[in-house]
């Protein structure tokens, strides 16, 4: 009897991968795993376990860089095989050459960021692909790294700006804004696919449709202005019939903003931005070379407020910036007192390599940065927890994350002033009616009975 031999498919090859970093960088590695799962390669949770390892770094702040070197050298220790993107890719190193490469020569590959194409060309090139990429293998919205329910939409890439303290546009160039038809059909893919909140990112959402010239593109054979109001209220348009949030981020308080803000008295678009202001004094925004002044932001709030009162802003700030005296820091904790914004954040100023701001005179002693970062958080909480206060007693729509249990011991979520990872949540308690649930990725409404820290406790009803 003959004996019929049957070949043994072999096994798909395995990545491992890593995203460090900011919301636009998770874009970017959403975007490699899609192309990678599109191919034929599966995903390895070790690094010991993969064929092959991808590390999308960051590399804005001297901890990110430590951070992403770290984790380089984790990758290359555990399996030997690493390629490098992201931010960190993009860094100059002593004399001139690639930083990564002097730091970690046996890595296989570096790029810089937004670089798909490259990666997978790096990755073909060490480990070829297994599939025929015109099979599909991936859902229609593509690989997420951030639970189903919530999403990133990057809408552009790159910044016109050249503050002195970054070196983004170094990085990741001037500013590329995505076809508006693309943006828009992605987001209709997201929310098909489930999402309730999608979070719209990229270094400067304000200036959308600059470079274009606010050209008109066109989605769902109906024209379509590429600029940042008509995205807004096409978004906001989009999602109403998902029931879904629309959430902005990285705003710049240019004038044309007040025109999104009607939009969010309408409920298209969460009352909530997230405005990088940095700093209130007019002599230290100069040295920074940021746009607007800290008087005309302080109008531009307050007019805000008076077009939405539910408006949550949320912002951040550097304390220690080179030049900065007293006087103007103590400007600035006025300013956030006046401005009463309900979520900041704060960073004692870092040197970065590359940028400008190293070779301005008179920089600020560390332990003095410091005590003035812990001085700003101190003012910056009393405010945010006034404004927490405030909110005991009201009843909000809340976006569930956590509900072990169907929710029957409570769980955790988020009202629309609570972006993910960045801001408070609303702790649940247990549930006043027994037949009530929660669920994961649903809404509920919650009503407040006390605030704690950075954080609300509601009951669900």
């Amino acid at each position: 009897m003959s004996e019929t031999l049957v070949p043994v498919a072999s096994a798909a090859p395995k990545v491992g991968f890593v995203s460090l970093g900011c919301p636009k960088a998770l874009t970017d590695s959403e975007l490699i795993l899609t192309q990678l799962s599109a191919e034929g390669y599966q995903t390895s949770k070790t690094f010991a376990g993969a064929d092959l390892v991808i590390v999308n770094t960051c590399g804005f702040i001297d901890d990110a860089v430590r951070e992403s070197l770290d984790t380089i050298g984790e990758a290359l220790a555990e399996n030997g095989k690493v390629i490098v993107t992201g931010c960190l890719g993009a860094r100059e190193g002593e004399g001139g050459g690639n930083l990564v490469r002097q730091m970690h020569p046996s890595v296989r590959a570096v790029t810089g960021p937004h670089a798909t194409h490259e990666v997978m060309t790096a990755v073909h090139q060490h480990l070829p692909k297994p599939h025929d990429p015109f099979v599909d293998l991936v859902p229609a919205q593509g690989i997420k790294l951030t639970p189903r329910h919530y999403a990133y939409l990057k809408i552009s890439e790159g910044c016109n700006h050249r503050c002195t303290f970054c070196i983004i546009p170094s990085m990741r160039g001037d500013l590329v804004s995505r076809p508006i038809g693309d943006v828009l059909t992605e987001a209709r893919k997201l929310f098909e696919a489930g999402v309730k909140e999608l979070l719209v990112v990229s270094q400067d959402t304000s200036a959308y449709g600059v470079d274009v010239k606010y050209r008109t593109g066109f989605w769902d054979g109906k024209p379509v202005k590429t600029r940042m109001f008509d995205l807004v209220r096409s978004l906001g348009e989009l999602a109403k019939g998902y029931g879904a949030w629309v959430r902005l981020h990285y705003v710049y308080p240019y004038p044309h903003v007040d025109e999104i803000i009607p939009l969010m008295a309408e409920g298209l678009c969460l009352p909530y931005l997230d405005v990088p202001l940095q700093h209130s004094h007019p002599d230290v925004l100069r040295r920074m070379k940021r746009p607007a002044s800290g008087e005309k932001n302080l109008e531009r709030i307050a007019r805000w407020r008076e077009l939405c009162p539910e408006i949550v802003v949320r912002s951040t700030f550097i304390a220690g910036f080179p030049g900065e005296t007293e006087a103007e820091f103590d400007h600035l904790l006025e300013f956030l007192r006046e401005a009463r914004i309900d979520r900041a954040g704060c960073f004692a100023y870092s040197p970065v390599n590359g940028a400008v701001a190293n070779d301005l005179p008179d920089a600020v002693p560390d332990a003095l940065r410091e005590e003035r970062r812990a001085r700003f958080m101190a003012v910056a909480e009393s405010v945010s927890a006034d404004k927490l206060q405030q909110r005991v007693g009201a009843t909000m729509q809340v976006l569930v994350d956590s509900a072990p249990g169907m929710g029957k011991k409570g769980g955790v979520g988020r009202s629309y002033a609570d972006a993910p990872e960045i801001d408070g949540v609303v702790r649940l308690l247990p549930p006043e009616k027994i037949s009530k649930t929660l669920k994961v990725g649903e809404f509920t409404k919650a009503r407040v009975v006390a605030a704690q820290g950075h954080d609300l406790l509601a009951v669900p009803i």
